[in-house]
């Protein structure tokens, strides 16, 4: 095991480098005049020279602190180092001025109380070890005491080494509390980051909606042009086969924009009357099947394999979320798209496998973002996987579904898993 293992820690765990600044600076500040009232005030005997050099060393650490070290956040090895030498500076102090019988020595607990709030409770640890180790070293040999030349300060040896022990117990149970007061702490911090994540997403897909629903007010009217157009085209054609089904098909896929459109301006209190039940092998036919009439491309789905069909809520979320994605398996597979439906009692699973070029590994960890940025440039506008995918996973996410993304070893490509608890499903 390295040296530097024993103080890193795997969690995220960050300490202010102002906060240690300025505690810092408050201790040397205090222990040099305490240092300059005991000799110069009180004209107490001790080595003044070694103890000014310490502090001097001191503020030489916090100016390094503070000029040098770059990040205003400190990880958890750094914040640990630098507690350490403070540990170590008050020791050396407290070595020169009476060791254990300084009343002062209580200050050791310091560094481990502040680690055991801010930083990993393997740090704590390691740091309440040290302090319990530099105690005993200083109840043995130390300088002796400052005090008045004619009067002979003694400590008897049960009270002596009594002093360390209290100190010891009082740092288990101060480094303690302070430790489950930091995890509480970190807990609470990150359940709020979590909670303004999604109050943010949620924001942003409200404010799409809004553009969502102008945009179909607006499309209306080009939409009804194109379908009258397309109409006196089919009449003026006729029974001509060369061009018929294209202007059959376009006729077809005009009239589904104007249903999308109408359901997306439709008001959300009457939502629920053109949403129906279905089962979830029809719902995937269903979408299959619209996107074998537009694509060339081989589109099998496989749903033979399943001890259950659950019958789910049509809704516009798991209808728009599961299009999303197999639309995007058309749009870069290369030829092969596979839809694998997996259902039992517990779990209902739906796999969109394509042959195309896969998700690259800079970004497979920020799909589901509303812009996602590869090498520091936003590349949603070019490839496609931003907004859109943001969109399909935040909608059925609302459907209680889970959205994962990764490779097809079968087909080289690209996979999206999306998975309900069925009982969840069936519930909606």
């Amino acid at each position: 095991m390295q040296f530097t293992e024993l103080f890193t820690s795997k969690d995220n765990i960050r300490l202010d480098k102002k906060t240690l600044v300025i505690l810092r600076w408050i201790a040397i500040i205090g222990q040099y005049f305490t240092i300059s009232f005991v000799y110069f005030i009180l004209n107490f005997k001790l080595p003044f020279f070694y103890c000014s050099f310490i502090v001097f060393l001191g503020i030489a650490t916090n100016l390094f602190l503070n000029f040098k070290i770059k990040n205003n956040q400190l990880n958890n090895l750094t914040a640990t180092f630098f507690l350490f030498y403070d540990l170590i500076q008050l020791a050396l102090l407290l070595y020169f001025t009476g060791g254990i019988t300084n009343p002062f020595v209580i200050l050791l607990i310091i560094p481990a109380i502040v680690s055991s709030t801010f930083l990993s409770l393997k740090s704590t640890i390691n740091l309440s070890i040290f302090t319990a180790i530099l105690l005993i070293f200083l109840t043995i040999d130390h300088y002796p005491l400052p005090y008045f030349e004619d009067i002979h300060f003694h400590v008897p040896d049960y009270y002596l080494y009594a002093i360390p022990i209290a100190i010891i117990i009082g740092l288990v149970f101060l480094t303690y509390f302070g430790s489950r007061f930091g995890i509480e702490s970190r807990k609470h911090t990150e359940a709020l980051n979590r909670l303004e994540l999604v109050m943010a997403k949620e924001h942003e897909l409200e404010s799409i909606g809004l553009q969502a629903a102008a945009a179909a007010h607006s499309l209306g009217t080009p939409l009804s042009t194109i379908t009258v157009i397309a109409k006196e085209l089919e009449k003026e054609i006729g029974a001509n086969t060369k061009y018929s089904k294209d202007i059959d098909l376009l006729i077809s896929q005009t009239k589904r924009c104007s249903e999308i459109l109408k359901n997306i301006s439709q008001d959300q209190l009457n939502e629920d009357s053109f949403l129906t039940n279905a089962r979830i092998s029809d719902l995937l036919n269903e979408i299959v099947n619209s996107f074998d009439k537009i694509s060339t491309k081989a589109i099998f789905l496989d749903i033979e394999k399943n001890k259950i069909n659950p019958n789910i809520a049509k809704t516009l979320e798991i209808t728009y979320g599961l299009r999303n994605f197999i639309g995007n398996a058309v749009k870069y597979g290369n030829s092969i798209i596979k839809i694998r439906l997996e259902s039992d009692d517990l779990i209902t699973k739906v796999t969109i496998s394509d042959d195309g070029p896969g998700f690259s590994n800079d970004i497979r960890s920020l799909l589901g973002e509303p812009y996602i940025r590869s090498k520091d440039k936003i590349i949603s506008s070019k490839s496609g996987l931003g907004l859109g995918t943001f969109i399909g996973k935040t909608l059925l996410e609302r459907m209680k579904a889970k959205v994962n993304f990764g490779k097809c070893p079968e087909l080289n490509g690209a996979r999206v898993i999306i998975s309900w608890s069925t009982n969840h499903l069936t519930s909606i």
